[in-house]
């Protein structure tokens, strides 16, 4: 808690938390007025200048919001069968080794069983056979899963994830990512926004003088700016 708290008080200079706490108000009330058959994503939106792809170490890094921004992110679990009688108690997506099998290691079904999901967890003795099993396919979406422990609680880490957001740089100078919906309260979205600007920040070489611009929207909205 202090060290995001030191963050933060850090932060404020650059980026008034009532800036955010206002864009945030705007953004939530206009997906009131128009409001869709989903829940939109609120996203928090990057331009980054002074780097050069090319030149420069490309950042990586995640980091777990107080508040969970994708409560409906699909996440299946490939488990042992300990595991499997927990998944299916909680009512959630999950494979044992032998449906695992049944993909035969073919690149077609494998890569839409990828795409079906946001992300995997896997038992210790599942995760050990995934190369075997089923090949490079998870790999290669970028969604090869997390351990899932023995003894570890499911939801939590189903929830982890959903909570966690990643930072990478890549060939362009802009990213985005999601910072919370319009289901939840302004508070718990501008926190997690806070937290998030402040996370990628400290991953950039020359920290706020690489920031180019911040907005922030929901996924059918206007961006707003906040940087």
């Amino acid at each position: 808690g202090l060290v995001v708290r030191s963050c933060v008080e850090r932060m404020a200079s650059k980026l008034p938390t009532a800036v955010v706490r206002q864009a945030i108000a705007e953004v939530l009330e206009e997906s009131k007025e128009k409001k869709r058959n989903f829940v939109e994503t609120i996203e928090l939106q990057i331009g980054l200048k002074n780097y050069d792809t090319k030149k420069d170490k490309r950042f990586a890094g995640t980091v777990k919001l107080p508040h969970n921004p994708r409560p409906r992110m699909k996440v299946a679990i490939l488990a042992d069968a300990a595991h499997k009688s927990t998944a299916e108690g909680f009512n959630l997506p999950v494979f044992d080794v032998d449906a695992l099998k049944k993909f035969n290691k073919q690149k077609k079904p494998i890569k839409k069983f990828a795409k079906s999901y946001d992300a995997f967890l896997a038992s210790e003795s599942i995760i050990k056979m995934i190369p075997r099993i089923l090949g490079p396919g998870l790999n290669k979406a970028g969604k090869f899963p997390s351990l899932l422990a023995g003894g570890e609680d499911m939801l939590g880490k189903v929830e982890e994830l959903q909570s966690t957001v990643k930072f990478q740089l890549k060939k362009v100078l802009c990213l985005s990512t999601a910072v919370g919906n319009v289901e939840m309260s302004e508070d718990e979205c501008v926190k997690n926004t806070v937290l998030a600007v402040n996370f990628l920040v400290s991953l950039l070489k020359k920290h706020w003088q690489n920031v180019k611009s911040l907005h922030i929207k929901s996924t059918m909205g206007k961006p707003k700016r906040l940087y």
